[in-house]
């Protein structure tokens, strides 16, 4: 049977390098089904789910995320932060009865633009992840700085350091996977 991993960029952006790094992880992962997340959803509005419900959008998602074996995550840092599309995804996948993320196993990486590639995103978005019950991948935090030139014209990482990183980074979420089996 084959693995479904889920990518999810915390960025909207069409040639962003978070969309990539998640695509160049699966790919290194190696043998799986991949499915790229939509996180172009509304913002969270209390009165709006109690009026119409989780939206359509979201409905997906959480159907995504229930669905993979795996979910990868990506992040930018915005002003030391998670990007408010990612928080604002996170909120409303808490809203679904499902409980998608309970035990599902979660690799999280960051590109950024300055020299510490994201690293305090990462920080908060497994801060973020905690009440949710996600199995966070422990391995080596995979970091990519100056992302606007840290890819190739295929999308792939130019750089063997960040190319090992993500590898060893895929090889502890298949060992977890194949523990949670």
């Amino acid at each position: 049977m084959t693995l479904q991993l889920l990518g999810i960029s915390g960025s909207l952006r069409k040639d962003a390098t978070n969309t990539k790094l998640v695509r160049e992880a699966a790919r290194l992962f190696g043998d799986a089904d991949y499915v790229q997340a939509d996180l172009n959803i509304p913002l969270y509005d209390g009165d709006d789910e109690v009026q119409n419900g989780l939206p359509l959008a979201v409905q997906k998602l959480v159907q995504q995320i229930s669905e993979a074996d795996a979910v990868l995550i990506s992040t930018p840092e915005y002003n030391s932060g998670i990007t408010g599309v990612l928080k604002n995804t996170l909120d409303w996948v808490s809203r679904s009865k499902l409980k998608p993320w309970d035990g599902k196993p979660v690799a999280v990486m960051s590109a950024a633009a300055g020299r510490a590639g994201g690293i305090r995103a990462q920080t908060m978005l497994r801060t973020c992840m905690t009440p949710f019950k996600a199995r966070i991948v422990p391995a080596a935090e995979v970091a990519v700085s100056s992302s606007a030139d840290a890819f190739d014209a295929e999308g792939r990482l130019i750089s063997e350091r960040y190319q090992v990183a993500v590898q060893r980074l895929m090889e502890a979420l298949q060992t977890d996977l194949n523990r949670g089996r």
